[in-house]
């Protein structure tokens, strides 16, 4: 997802705009108002039948009272700017999904939704939670930065949380020591640039149990090395461990480790669009919750 830090310009942008309406309050209005009461008292005895004087006033008080182009630009944009920065920091962030990690959850195109307070309330920026709400669950599709891309978004689904003991071993997920249950679903055609496609090989779509709740994951009829060894990791206080749908196809905690609770941006819960490329018609075809 973008590397883009929109928490941070967003930021800035609120500041500004707003600072430069603060000094305009405290500084440059009071001025502003003088002159036009000036202009006022200059025109005091001015006749409503003498246009010519009116004109001639109402361009005074017009010019006496114009705010410069930066207070103008920061009385129009901060408002604006407040409530998006409102909405993105504490209720809703919208994000694309720009790869096929998360197939056959999410498609390449697809717009989602992020709830931002479901695993607490965040101080913009710093992505430290101040209000307590509730914790990631495994099953979870989550949006966070990665430790080894801190400034990139990467969405994934929630596998482990602190005190898990997870196994992968032939495509197979193990928690604590338990066999989690997949249910055949269907073959599936490859996508291109797959390692199923580069292997020949298909693809099987399967229901994947969570803590009694399922969710659609597609792997490789003949494990890739991301899969085949057998490995186990022990998910540790305050970090989450991290998976992709598309398990043969998925750069997650089993490469680069757990995710911390700092890190976390929001839950995933819906999809309201799909726009693959710029030039492409944008589709309602997959819009629904994310399970």
């Amino acid at each position: 997802m973008s590397s883009l830090n929109l928490p941070l310009i967003l930021s800035l942008a609120v500041l500004i705009t707003g600072l430069i309406w603060l000094i305009d309050i405290l500084f440059l209005a009071k001025p502003r108002k003088a002159r036009v009461a000036a202009v006022a008292q200059q025109f005091s005895a001015l006749e409503s039948a003498d246009e010519h004087r009116k004109a001639a006033y109402e361009t005074a008080v017009e010019s006496a009272g114009k705010e410069p182009l930066a207070v103008e630009y920061a009385k129009s944009f901060f408002p604006v700017l407040f409530i998006v920065f409102f909405l993105r920091s504490f209720l809703v962030e919208p994000f694309q999904i720009p790869s096929g990690s998360m197939i056959p959850t999410l498609q390449v195109g697809d717009f989602i939704l992020v709830n931002k307070f479901a695993y607490g309330v965040r101080v913009p920026v710093l992505n430290k939670t101040f209000i307590p709400v509730g914790t990631p669950k495994r099953g979870d599709v989550m949006v966070f930065f990665p430790p080894h891309q801190p400034k990139t978004y990467f969405i994934k689904r929630v596998i482990g949380v602190p005190g898990d003991k997870v196994r992968y071993a032939n495509n197979v997920l193990y928690l604590n020591g338990v066999e989690v249950k997949q249910d055949y679903v269907q073959k599936a055609s490859p996508e291109l640039g797959s390692f199923c496609m580069n292997h020949r090989q298909q693809l099987t779509v399967v229901n994947e149990i969570l803590d009694g709740v399922p969710h659609k994951m597609q792997k490789c009829d003949e494990p890739s090395a991301l899969s085949a060894d057998d490995r186990t990791w022990v998910v540790e206080e305050g970090h989450y461990f991290m998976m992709g749908d598309n398990r043969d196809n998925s750069g997650d905690s089993r490469v680069w480790g757990t995710v911390s609770d700092d890190a976390i941006v929001g839950k995933a819960f819906a999809v309201w669009m799909h726009w693959e490329e710029l030039l492409s018609i944008p589709s309602f075809d997959t819009v629904g919750v994310v399970k």
